[in-house]
């Protein structure tokens, strides 16, 4: 079940109008049935795999609470068990593929892979969610909830169920553990921000979509097509993804939940560690916090700092995919925050324009190993001769004007124009109208002749 589909309204509706005259604990049984009914829709054995990770996790984390000697035996088995399961959905396929490369390379006998596993969608969202909360039990961020309805409704919460944001214990469950009344002024702002959302990906990430795929199936493109297509393909994950939390989050104020901010206009970005402040902060931040700061972070020295930035970001290219291209993609955007902070500790300055200019043009380049996974094509064409100048370039413009929205957004969402919108009960309301009204408008009108699944439900 996807967000622009009927069926996503009607859940969505059918919850809402039933939701606000129950009691919490009803209102909680509710979201749990819902969230299964909304990730089993297409393949009911998901279910059973989401069902095992919660109790696993919910036991994991009462053992690590009640027995302190052996805490760190129940945090492993909670450790293997998520990670296992994720390394065999996602990357079994990966190793033996590779492996057997590997051995028809070196003359071995070689094999050919029949291995084919369905991957299921949003596993790697919720194995870094309830891995997060069991961690954090272990080192007392948190404590182990007793209530097994909240644990599931938590790992499963099904807004955010399959692409985040990918949501702490801490911010989370104690919004379901509360009374929660209706509140009309939030339910105006989640129609907003889930029409806005649905705007970025039925108008700005489909459409910009259709130009992307139809330049990367093309066998012979030329630099300046390839190009083109990398930049469009910025337009269309930023509208993609974004849009998608944006839905997310405003399915949730609906409810009277308030997920995270996962996106903060990344295009503003001044440098590459600021753009992973701005996009997809909840994966930037969980990687920090699980990751690159238990490896040390950076209080053991340079050399180091280097390798834990390095590990991070190929474990954050791993999770986005099981192939080389996201491989390199982490490692590159390791090498741009290495180059950076070098160019930082030389006091290499440069006024801010400069440097976003040079971060947006950085980020924008990785793009080309995150969409395209044949290596050997993007070596033939990222230099090569350029074909169709011009098709290219009124390409690059149809793109360019279908994120206008995106710049504009980014602007006027800056506090100096917030305070003007904001500032009472009427102008908030008017401008939270406005955008509902302009957003369903370009919907009718603007919306691609087909919608494609959102490219993180893929991961």
């Amino acid at each position: 079940m996807t967000f622009q589909s009927l069926e996503y309204a009607v859940l969505l509706l059918a919850v809402f109008a039933t939701y606000w005259v129950l009691a919490r604990r009803f209102q909680n049984l509710l979201l749990l049935a819902a969230s299964y009914v909304f990730y089993s829709y297409v393949d009911p054995r998901m279910a059973l795999l989401l069902s095992a990770y919660t109790a696993v996790n919910y036991l994991a984390a009462r053992r690590i609470e009640d027995s302190p000697s052996n805490s760190h035996r129940y945090l492993l088995v909670a450790i293997i068990a998520s990670l296992g399961a994720l390394a065999f959905f996602k990357y079994a396929g990966f190793f033996v593929d590779n492996a057997a490369e590997a051995l028809d390379a070196v003359g071995l006998t070689s094999f050919d892979s029949t291995l084919k596993i369905i991957l299921p969608v949003g596993i790697s969202f919720y194995t870094f969610q309830s891995l997060g909360y069991v961690i954090d039990v272990y080192t007392k961020r948190t404590h182990a909830r007793r209530n097994f309805v909240d644990t599931a409704l938590f790992i499963s919460f099904f807004p955010q169920l399959v692409a985040g944001p990918i949501e702490r214990a801490s911010n989370l469950l104690p919004q379901f553990e509360r009374r929660r009344t209706f509140d009309a002024d939030r339910t105006v702002s989640g129609i907003s921000l889930l029409s806005w959302g649905l705007f970025k990906k039925l108008v700005i990430a489909d459409n910009v979509g259709m130009i992307v795929d139809n330049i990367f199936s093309t066998t012979d493109l030329g630099a300046a097509m390839l190009w083109v297509g990398v930049l469009a393909f910025g337009v269309q994950i930023l509208a993609d993804f974004s849009g998608y939390t944006d839905i997310a989050r405003g399915s949730a104020r609906l409810l009277g939940i308030e997920l995270s901010l996962n996106f903060r206009h990344p295009w503003l970005a001044a440098s590459p560690t600021d753009f992973w402040r701005r996009w997809h902060i909840t994966l930037s931040t969980w990687l920090r916090d699980y990751v690159y700061i238990p490896l040390g972070g950076n209080r053991r020295g340079r050399y180091s700092t280097t390798i834990n930035v390095v590990i991070t970001f190929i474990l954050g290219g791993l999770w986005h995919g099981a192939a080389w291209n996201f491989v390199l993609w982490g490692l590159l955007h390791a090498v741009l925050i290495l180059v950076w902070r070098a160019a930082n500790h030389l006091s290499l300055a440069a006024p801010k324009t400069i440097t976003t200019a040079i971060t947006f043009l950085a980020i924008s380049t990785s793009w080309l190993l995150f969409r395209e996974d044949d290596l050997p094509f993007i070596a033939e064409n990222v230099f090569s001769s350029n074909h169709e100048t011009m098709l290219a370039l009124a390409l690059g413009v149809t793109a360019l004007l279908y994120s206008l929205p995106l710049w504009l957004h980014a602007i006027i969402d800056q506090p100096r124009f917030t305070r003007i919108w904001t500032r009472n009960d009427v102008s908030r309301t008017v401008a939270f109208t406005t955008l509902t009204l302009t957003s369903f408008i370009a919907i009718l009108i603007l919306r691609a002749d087909t919608s494609a699944e959102f490219i993180y439900f893929r991961f």
